[in-house]
Protein backbone atom coordinates (compact mmCIF):
# COMPACT_ATOMS: atom_id res chain seq x y z
CA UNK A 1 0.00 0.00 0.00
CA UNK A 2 3.07 2.36 -0.52
CA UNK A 3 2.56 5.85 -2.08
CA UNK A 4 3.50 5.61 -5.61
CA UNK A 5 5.09 8.70 -7.18
CA UNK A 6 3.62 9.59 -10.65
CA UNK A 7 5.94 8.79 -14.01
CA UNK A 8 6.44 12.24 -14.29
CA UNK A 9 8.10 13.06 -10.61
CA UNK A 10 11.16 14.34 -10.28
CA UNK A 11 13.93 12.51 -9.18
CA UNK A 12 14.14 10.85 -5.64
CA UNK A 13 14.30 12.79 -2.25
CA UNK A 14 17.71 13.76 -1.60
CA UNK A 15 16.88 13.74 2.08
CA UNK A 16 16.40 10.52 3.87
CA UNK A 17 16.54 10.65 7.52
CA UNK A 18 16.46 12.68 10.26
CA UNK A 19 20.13 14.31 11.04
CA UNK A 20 20.13 16.35 13.86
CA UNK A 21 22.33 19.46 12.46
CA UNK A 22 25.28 20.55 13.79
CA UNK A 23 25.60 20.99 17.35
CA UNK A 24 24.35 23.57 19.61
CA UNK A 25 25.46 25.04 23.06
CA UNK A 26 23.97 27.09 25.59
CA UNK A 27 24.83 30.18 27.27
CA UNK A 28 23.61 29.02 30.30
CA UNK A 29 20.67 30.60 32.39
CA UNK A 30 22.67 33.75 33.57
CA UNK A 31 20.04 34.30 36.92
CA UNK A 32 19.93 30.62 37.76
CA UNK A 33 22.19 31.26 40.76
CA UNK A 34 20.23 33.99 41.79
CA UNK A 35 16.81 31.85 41.67
CA UNK A 36 18.07 28.95 43.67
CA UNK A 37 19.34 31.16 46.22
CA UNK A 38 16.02 33.85 45.85
CA UNK A 39 12.40 31.08 45.73
CA UNK A 40 11.52 28.72 48.14
CA UNK A 41 9.47 26.21 46.15
CA UNK A 42 7.50 23.92 48.92
CA UNK A 43 5.11 21.26 48.11
CA UNK A 44 6.69 20.40 45.02
CA UNK A 45 5.44 16.95 43.83
CA UNK A 46 8.29 14.24 43.97
CA UNK A 47 9.63 14.17 40.45
CA UNK A 48 12.26 11.20 39.47
CA UNK A 49 15.49 12.72 39.95
CA UNK A 50 18.04 14.17 37.01
CA UNK A 51 20.32 10.96 36.35
CA UNK A 52 23.61 10.98 37.84
CA UNK A 53 26.08 13.03 36.17
CA UNK A 54 23.85 13.93 33.18
CA UNK A 55 25.99 14.42 30.22
CA UNK A 56 25.59 17.24 27.06
CA UNK A 57 24.56 15.52 24.04
CA UNK A 58 27.29 14.19 21.80
CA UNK A 59 28.65 16.79 19.42
CA UNK A 60 27.47 14.77 16.27
CA UNK A 61 23.78 14.72 17.87
CA UNK A 62 23.31 18.72 18.52
CA UNK A 63 20.16 20.07 19.58
CA UNK A 64 16.69 20.92 17.43
CA UNK A 65 15.55 24.01 17.42
CA UNK A 66 11.55 23.89 15.82
CA UNK A 67 9.80 27.35 15.82
CA UNK A 68 5.78 26.50 16.80
CA UNK A 69 3.69 27.16 13.60
CA UNK A 70 6.18 29.24 12.58
CA UNK A 71 7.10 31.95 14.72
CA UNK A 72 5.23 31.26 17.59
CA UNK A 73 1.46 30.01 18.07
CA UNK A 74 -1.73 33.53 18.31
CA UNK A 75 -3.24 33.04 21.99
CA UNK A 76 -5.19 35.77 21.60
CA UNK A 77 -6.39 35.98 24.67
CA UNK A 78 -2.96 36.49 26.36
CA UNK A 79 -1.62 39.78 27.07
CA UNK A 80 1.66 38.43 26.05
CA UNK A 81 1.95 41.09 22.86
CA UNK A 82 4.96 38.34 21.79
CA UNK A 83 2.08 35.81 21.21
CA UNK A 84 0.10 38.24 18.50
CA UNK A 85 2.83 39.25 16.93
CA UNK A 86 2.72 37.32 13.55
CA UNK A 87 -0.32 35.23 12.17
CA UNK A 88 0.80 31.87 13.05
CA UNK A 89 0.58 28.86 10.17
CA UNK A 90 1.73 32.01 7.76
CA UNK A 91 4.25 32.62 4.90
CA UNK A 92 4.83 35.10 6.94
CA UNK A 93 5.27 33.34 10.09
CA UNK A 94 7.78 31.02 8.35
CA UNK A 95 9.48 33.53 6.95
CA UNK A 96 10.23 35.47 9.97
CA UNK A 97 11.01 32.37 11.78
CA UNK A 98 13.82 31.50 8.81
CA UNK A 99 15.35 34.65 10.10
CA UNK A 100 16.90 33.53 13.37
CA UNK A 101 19.02 30.28 13.85
CA UNK A 102 16.15 27.48 13.74
CA UNK A 103 16.32 23.73 12.03
CA UNK A 104 12.11 23.61 11.40
CA UNK A 105 8.84 25.50 11.52
CA UNK A 106 6.17 23.27 12.64
CA UNK A 107 2.80 23.44 11.25
CA UNK A 108 -0.54 21.82 10.84
CA UNK A 109 -1.84 20.53 7.67
CA UNK A 110 -5.51 19.47 7.23
CA UNK A 111 -7.04 18.39 3.53
CA UNK A 112 -9.93 20.10 2.45
CA UNK A 113 -12.81 18.76 0.66
CA UNK A 114 -11.70 18.90 -2.92
CA UNK A 115 -8.37 17.35 -1.49
CA UNK A 116 -6.08 19.80 -1.17
CA UNK A 117 -3.66 20.25 2.15
CA UNK A 118 -3.62 23.65 3.41
CA UNK A 119 -2.11 25.00 6.59
CA UNK A 120 -4.19 25.74 9.63
CA UNK A 121 -4.10 24.57 13.35
CA UNK A 122 -8.00 24.53 14.41
CA UNK A 123 -10.64 21.25 13.36
CA UNK A 124 -12.87 24.86 12.68
CA UNK A 125 -12.67 28.22 11.11
CA UNK A 126 -14.96 30.80 12.54
CA UNK A 127 -16.78 33.94 10.82
CA UNK A 128 -19.15 36.51 11.76
CA UNK A 129 -21.91 37.28 9.71
CA UNK A 130 -24.44 39.88 10.44
CA UNK A 131 -24.08 39.32 14.39
CA UNK A 132 -23.92 35.95 14.06
CA UNK A 133 -20.99 33.47 14.43
CA UNK A 134 -20.83 30.96 11.77
CA UNK A 135 -18.39 27.82 12.39
CA UNK A 136 -17.72 25.31 9.82
CA UNK A 137 -14.91 22.08 9.79
CA UNK A 138 -11.97 23.36 7.70
CA UNK A 139 -12.11 19.40 6.21
CA UNK A 140 -15.77 20.22 4.88
CA UNK A 141 -14.68 23.26 3.32
CA UNK A 142 -13.28 23.22 -0.75
CA UNK A 143 -10.41 25.23 -0.95
CA UNK A 144 -11.55 28.34 -2.67
CA UNK A 145 -14.02 28.63 0.62
CA UNK A 146 -11.01 28.26 3.01
CA UNK A 147 -9.11 31.01 1.27
CA UNK A 148 -11.80 33.40 1.45
CA UNK A 149 -11.18 34.17 5.29
CA UNK A 150 -8.87 36.22 6.32
CA UNK A 151 -6.59 39.11 4.69
CA UNK A 152 -6.82 38.05 0.90
CA UNK A 153 -3.52 38.03 -1.45
CA UNK A 154 -5.42 39.78 -4.32
CA UNK A 155 -5.47 44.04 -3.89
CA UNK A 156 -8.53 45.62 -3.04
CA UNK A 157 -10.08 41.83 -1.83
CA UNK A 158 -12.18 41.80 1.32
CA UNK A 159 -11.92 38.72 3.17
CA UNK A 160 -14.65 37.48 5.44
CA UNK A 161 -13.48 37.97 8.89
CA UNK A 162 -11.82 35.48 10.98
CA UNK A 163 -12.32 35.10 14.51
CA UNK A 164 -11.10 32.11 17.02
CA UNK A 165 -12.55 29.71 19.79
CA UNK A 166 -9.84 30.11 22.56
CA UNK A 167 -9.74 26.86 25.27
CA UNK A 168 -12.29 28.36 27.61
CA UNK A 169 -15.19 28.97 24.90
CA UNK A 170 -14.30 32.58 23.96
CA UNK A 171 -14.59 33.53 20.43
CA UNK A 172 -12.26 36.23 19.70
CA UNK A 173 -11.72 38.40 16.43
CA UNK A 174 -8.68 36.59 15.48
CA UNK A 175 -6.54 40.57 15.17
CA UNK A 176 -2.65 40.04 15.41
CA UNK A 177 0.04 42.61 14.87
CA UNK A 178 1.28 41.73 11.60
CA UNK A 179 -1.29 39.59 9.65
CA UNK A 180 -1.00 37.71 6.66
CA UNK A 181 -3.23 34.91 4.06
CA UNK A 182 -3.93 31.77 4.91
CA UNK A 183 -2.29 29.34 2.76
CA UNK A 184 -1.54 25.74 1.48
CA UNK A 185 1.19 23.17 2.22
CA UNK A 186 2.37 23.89 -1.56
CA UNK A 187 2.44 27.28 -1.22
CA UNK A 188 5.02 26.58 1.91
CA UNK A 189 7.29 24.62 -0.31
CA UNK A 190 7.47 27.37 -2.88
CA UNK A 191 7.62 30.67 -1.07
CA UNK A 192 9.74 30.02 2.02
CA UNK A 193 13.33 29.78 2.82
CA UNK A 194 14.73 26.06 0.97
CA UNK A 195 16.98 26.14 3.77
CA UNK A 196 14.35 25.57 6.37
CA UNK A 197 13.29 22.05 7.53
CA UNK A 198 9.61 21.35 7.73
CA UNK A 199 7.58 19.74 10.64
CA UNK A 200 4.34 18.76 9.10
CA UNK A 201 2.02 17.55 11.66
CA UNK A 202 -0.94 15.70 10.24
CA UNK A 203 -4.23 16.79 11.86
CA UNK A 204 -7.16 14.56 12.90
CA UNK A 205 -9.87 15.69 14.86
CA UNK A 206 -9.23 14.23 18.53
CA UNK A 207 -11.74 11.52 19.75
CA UNK A 208 -12.76 10.82 15.79
CA UNK A 209 -12.84 7.65 14.71
CA UNK A 210 -11.86 7.15 11.28
CA UNK A 211 -11.37 4.43 9.09
CA UNK A 212 -8.31 3.43 7.27
CA UNK A 213 -9.08 4.13 3.76
CA UNK A 214 -10.06 7.83 5.24
CA UNK A 215 -6.95 8.29 6.74
CA UNK A 216 -5.24 6.61 3.56
CA UNK A 217 -7.14 9.30 1.20
CA UNK A 218 -6.00 12.21 3.59
CA UNK A 219 -2.42 11.00 4.02
CA UNK A 220 -2.22 10.13 0.06
CA UNK A 221 -3.26 13.87 -0.37
CA UNK A 222 -0.15 15.29 1.37
CA UNK A 223 2.26 12.84 -0.05
CA UNK A 224 1.25 13.95 -3.29
CA UNK A 225 2.46 17.49 -2.38
CA UNK A 226 5.72 16.80 -0.79
CA UNK A 227 6.92 13.85 -3.16
CA UNK A 228 6.50 17.11 -6.19
CA UNK A 229 7.63 20.18 -4.13
CA UNK A 230 10.33 18.89 -1.35
CA UNK A 231 13.22 18.57 -3.21
CA UNK A 232 16.08 18.67 -0.35
CA UNK A 233 13.96 20.08 2.07
CA UNK A 234 14.31 18.19 5.41
CA UNK A 235 10.66 17.14 6.70
CA UNK A 236 10.08 15.21 9.28
CA UNK A 237 5.93 14.33 9.55
CA UNK A 238 4.23 13.67 13.10
CA UNK A 239 0.26 13.19 13.91
CA UNK A 240 -1.44 12.37 17.43
CA UNK A 241 -3.42 9.94 15.03
CA UNK A 242 -2.33 6.74 16.72
CA UNK A 243 -3.37 5.15 13.42
CA UNK A 244 -2.20 7.45 10.74
CA UNK A 245 1.33 7.26 12.06
CA UNK A 246 1.81 3.77 11.50
CA UNK A 247 -0.32 4.24 8.26
CA UNK A 248 2.08 7.10 7.03
CA UNK A 249 5.40 4.73 7.77
CA UNK A 250 4.34 2.45 5.64
CA UNK A 251 3.25 4.86 2.70
CA UNK A 252 6.26 6.29 2.50
CA UNK A 253 10.10 5.72 3.58
CA UNK A 254 11.68 8.86 2.46
CA UNK A 255 11.13 10.68 5.59
CA UNK A 256 11.06 10.27 9.32
CA UNK A 257 7.36 9.88 11.44
CA UNK A 258 7.19 10.55 15.07
CA UNK A 259 4.39 10.24 17.18
CA UNK A 260 2.45 12.88 19.00
CA UNK A 261 1.59 12.38 22.87
CA UNK A 262 0.02 14.66 25.46
CA UNK A 263 2.59 12.19 27.71
CA UNK A 264 0.04 11.27 30.31
CA UNK A 265 -0.74 15.12 30.55
CA UNK A 266 -4.67 14.32 29.10
CA UNK A 267 -6.46 11.22 29.29
CA UNK A 268 -8.12 10.17 26.37
CA UNK A 269 -9.87 6.75 25.65
CA UNK A 270 -7.07 5.69 23.39
CA UNK A 271 -4.53 4.17 25.64
CA UNK A 272 -2.31 4.88 23.03
CA UNK A 273 -2.14 8.27 23.54
CA UNK A 274 -1.66 8.51 27.41
CA UNK A 275 1.96 7.78 28.51
CA UNK A 276 5.13 7.77 27.09
CA UNK A 277 5.44 3.94 27.58
CA UNK A 278 2.77 3.31 25.34
CA UNK A 279 4.80 5.96 22.75
CA UNK A 280 7.40 4.26 22.86
CA UNK A 281 5.58 0.89 22.08
CA UNK A 282 3.95 2.75 19.47
CA UNK A 283 6.60 3.87 18.02
CA UNK A 284 8.12 0.42 17.84
CA UNK A 285 5.67 -1.69 16.66
CA UNK A 286 5.00 0.73 13.60
CA UNK A 287 8.25 1.45 12.81
CA UNK A 288 7.96 4.90 13.61
CA UNK A 289 11.60 7.07 13.81
CA UNK A 290 10.72 9.19 17.05
CA UNK A 291 8.46 10.97 19.37
CA UNK A 292 7.12 14.41 20.39
CA UNK A 293 6.16 14.79 23.69
CA UNK A 294 4.31 17.20 25.55
CA UNK A 295 7.41 18.39 27.86
CA UNK A 296 5.61 18.31 31.22
CA UNK A 297 5.13 14.39 30.01
CA UNK A 298 9.07 14.30 30.27
CA UNK A 299 9.39 16.03 33.44
CA UNK A 300 7.12 14.10 35.39
CA UNK A 301 9.22 10.45 34.16
CA UNK A 302 12.98 11.43 33.30
CA UNK A 303 14.01 8.27 33.42
CA UNK A 304 11.51 7.76 29.72
CA UNK A 305 14.39 9.74 28.04
CA UNK A 306 16.69 7.29 28.50
CA UNK A 307 14.45 4.29 28.01
CA UNK A 308 13.22 6.36 24.15
CA UNK A 309 17.24 6.55 23.48
CA UNK A 310 17.81 2.56 24.37
CA UNK A 311 14.71 1.65 21.97
CA UNK A 312 16.84 3.85 19.45
CA UNK A 313 13.80 6.52 19.01
CA UNK A 314 14.82 10.87 18.83
CA UNK A 315 12.96 13.07 21.48
CA UNK A 316 11.28 15.96 20.72
CA UNK A 317 9.30 18.20 23.22
CA UNK A 318 6.72 20.75 23.07
CA UNK A 319 4.70 22.94 25.59
CA UNK A 320 4.84 26.24 27.30
CA UNK A 321 7.45 25.52 29.63
CA UNK A 322 9.54 25.37 26.05
CA UNK A 323 9.23 29.23 26.16
CA UNK A 324 11.56 29.39 29.53
CA UNK A 325 15.02 29.10 28.65
CA UNK A 326 16.30 27.39 31.77
CA UNK A 327 13.55 25.02 31.06
CA UNK A 328 15.31 24.08 27.64
CA UNK A 329 18.83 24.10 28.83
CA UNK A 330 17.88 21.42 31.04
CA UNK A 331 16.02 19.17 28.60
CA UNK A 332 19.37 19.69 26.99
CA UNK A 333 21.39 18.53 29.65
CA UNK A 334 19.02 15.12 29.64
CA UNK A 335 19.78 14.47 26.61
CA UNK A 336 16.54 15.39 24.20
CA UNK A 337 17.40 16.03 20.89
CA UNK A 338 15.56 19.65 20.29
CA UNK A 339 12.02 21.73 21.58
CA UNK A 340 9.26 23.19 19.33
CA UNK A 341 8.85 26.76 20.84
CA UNK A 342 7.07 29.96 20.05
CA UNK A 343 9.40 32.42 21.26
CA UNK A 344 11.87 31.99 18.96
CA UNK A 345 13.83 35.43 19.67
CA UNK A 346 13.82 34.52 23.57
CA UNK A 347 15.44 30.72 22.95
CA UNK A 348 17.26 30.98 20.12
CA UNK A 349 18.80 33.62 21.67
CA UNK A 350 19.26 31.53 25.10
CA UNK A 351 21.28 28.82 22.88
CA UNK A 352 24.18 29.34 21.14
CA UNK A 353 27.68 27.86 20.06
CA UNK A 354 30.35 27.61 22.66
CA UNK A 355 32.48 29.24 21.15
CA UNK A 356 32.16 32.73 18.48
CA UNK A 357 34.33 35.02 17.10
CA UNK A 358 36.00 37.91 19.18
CA UNK A 359 34.60 40.91 18.58
CA UNK A 360 36.38 43.48 16.96
CA UNK A 361 38.18 45.59 18.63
CA UNK A 362 37.25 49.16 19.15
CA UNK A 363 39.78 50.71 16.54
CA UNK A 364 38.52 48.56 14.14
CA UNK A 365 40.84 45.52 13.89
CA UNK A 366 40.19 41.97 13.83
CA UNK A 367 41.62 39.44 15.83
CA UNK A 368 41.51 36.49 12.78
CA UNK A 369 41.08 33.02 14.42
CA UNK A 370 40.78 34.45 18.04
CA UNK A 371 38.09 33.10 19.66
CA UNK A 372 35.68 34.23 22.70
CA UNK A 373 35.12 30.53 24.54
CA UNK A 374 32.39 30.13 26.34
CA UNK A 375 32.04 27.87 29.51
CA UNK A 376 29.43 25.33 29.96
CA UNK A 377 28.24 26.45 33.93
CA UNK A 378 28.85 23.49 35.87
CA UNK A 379 25.51 22.78 37.69
CA UNK A 380 25.72 20.34 40.96
CA UNK A 381 23.56 17.45 40.99
CA UNK A 382 21.82 19.42 43.70
CA UNK A 383 20.85 22.56 41.69
CA UNK A 384 19.69 20.60 38.41
CA UNK A 385 17.31 18.12 40.55
CA UNK A 386 15.82 21.36 42.28
CA UNK A 387 15.53 23.13 38.95
CA UNK A 388 13.61 19.98 38.01
CA UNK A 389 11.52 20.57 40.67
CA UNK A 390 11.17 24.53 40.12
CA UNK A 391 9.87 23.87 36.71
CA UNK A 392 6.05 23.55 37.23
CA UNK A 393 6.29 27.00 39.23
CA UNK A 394 8.06 28.82 36.21
CA UNK A 395 5.41 28.16 34.13
CA UNK A 396 2.99 30.04 36.04
CA UNK A 397 4.89 33.29 35.40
Amino acid sequence: MAFKAPPDSPPPLCFTGFTIPKARRFRGPTGLTMALKAVHVTDVPNLDQVPVNPSIPRAARGFVLVGHRGKGMNALGSTDRRMRAVKENSLLSFNRAALFPIDFVEFDVQVTKDDVPIIFHDDKILTEDAGKILEKHVTDLYLEEFLSYGPQREPGKVGKSLLRRTKDGRVLSWKVEDDDSLCTLQEAFEKVDSRLGFNIELKFVDHAVYQLEDLTHALEAVLKVVHKHANCRPIIFSTFQPDAAPLLRKLQSAHPVFFLTNGGTETFDDVRRNSLDEAIKLCLEGGLQGIVSEVRGVFRTPSTVSRIKESNLSLLTYGQLNNVPEAVYLQHLMGIDGVIVDLVDEITEAVSDLTKPASAHEGGESFSGSLEQRQRPNFSQQELSFLLKLIPELVQH
